[in-house]
């Protein structure tokens, strides 16, 4: 469940990002839809507790986020959230399977290379357990960070714009593998776009609209 109230948030030197009150239920799918410079990545860093509001409040799962704070929030990030970034932030030193356990590392549990195996084998990615990032392609590397957000089984899956480079049969599979990985999971997920081919294939899905600096 993700529940945000009167949330704004300030750039230095920019207009203030004011968002819509929205409630989205465990399980549910939100589509959050704007203009680039509407506030997308930002709402997301706000649930996430990598930013700080402004003003107003973000609970998720039953917690209010910035009520935590340092490492506190992020083991409640780690074990709560799953994200997928644009930017995938595979580390090139690490193999895919190691970049998996860096999850346990942030929660300060240790590595279940069962959970790993379990992950990869369910995106169908054993194969290239040993490899390292560059030795994948684009649509192999952001299974690998599908997996590694999923790891944990989350409440939450947070993705940013994961079709805008895809082509129309590439960003089908996307969005059937999101849909079914965060079932899988009973999480709640939430996709930001711009994309309207995501629109038409998830036309149940709540929808959060926001406008250029925050506006609407």
């Amino acid at each position: 469940m993700i529940e945000t109230r009167s949330l704004a948030f300030a750039y230095a030197q920019a207009p203030v990002l004011r968002f819509p009150d929205v409630t989205v239920p465990q399980g549910g799918t939100l589509l959050l839809r704007g203009p680039s410079g509407s506030g997308k990545s930002t709402w997301l860093a706000l649930v996430a507790g990598l930013l700080t509001p402004a003003s107003g409040q973000v609970v998720v799962a039953g917690q209010a986020v910035h009520a935590l704070a340092g490492a506190a929030r992020d083991g409640w990030r780690a074990r709560t959230l799953g994200f997928l970034p644009q930017k995938l932030f595979l580390s090139e030193a690490l193999s895919v399977a190691d970049n998996l356990g860096l999850v346990f590392f942030a929660t300060g549990q240790a590595v279940d290379h069962g959970a790993i195996h379990r992950a990869l084998a369910a995106l169908d990615l054993s194969a290239l357990a040993g490899r390292k990032p560059s030795q994948l392609s684009g649509g192999q590397a952001q299974r690998v960070a599908l997996a590694r957000a999923l790891l944990l089984q989350p409440k939450v899956l947070l993705v940013d714009e994961p079709t805008a480079s895809l082509d129309d049969e590439a960003c089908a599979a996307a969005l059937d593998l999101l849909q079914r990985s965060a079932a899988a999971a009973g999480a709640t997920l939430v996709i930001s776009t711009h994309d309207a081919r995501v629109v038409q294939a998830l036309p149940e899905a709540q929808t959060l609209r926001l406008a250029r600096e925050g506006t609407a």
